[in-house]
C-alpha cells in the first residue's frame, strides 16, 4: 500500500467509529426521551466517556488523527476523516454539548424513578 492508499484506509476505518458514536449518541437520546434506560444505555454512556478519556489521554486530538499524519501534510481539518470540513473542526464540541444535554435528560429520568 502507498501512502495513499493508507490514507484512504484510515479515513474509512475514523468515518466508521464517527458513524458508531454518532449511533450510540443518538441511541442514548432515544432512551432518554422514551424512558427506557436500561444496560444499553449504561453502556453507551461508558464508551462515550472512554472516548473522552482517549482524547484527554492524547491532549484532545483522536489517535486515529496522529495515525493520519503520517501519511499527510494537509492542514484542513478533515484530512482525516469523510466529514466536511466544517463538521470535523467542531465535532467535539457539538458532540460534547449533545451528550451534556442527554446526560442531563437520563439524569433527571434516574432521579425521577
Amino acid at each position: 500500500m502507498n501512502k495513499s492508499q493508507k490514507l484512504v484506509l484510515i479515513k474509512w476505518v475514523h468515518t466508521l467509529i464517527w458513524l458508531f458514536f454518532n449511533g450510540v449518541i443518538f441511541y442514548l437520546y432515544y432512551a432518554a426521551i422514551t424512558n427506557t434506560i436500561n444496560k444499553w444505555v449504561w453502556i453507551g454512556i461508558a464508551l462515550v466517556l472512554l472516548e473522552g478519556l482517549v482524547l484527554l489521554i492524547f491532549k484532545n486530538v483522536c489517535p486515529v488523527t496522529l495515525a493520519a499524519r503520517k501519511y499527510s501534510d494537509a492542514t484542513n481539518d478533515n484530512f482525516d476523516i469523510y466529514l466536511p470540513n466544517w463538521l470535523a473542526r467542531y465535532n467535539k464540541l457539538i458532540y460534547t454539548t449533545l451528550f451534556v444535554i442527554v446526560l442531563l435528560i437520563i439524569g433527571y429520568r434516574v432521579m425521577s424513578w
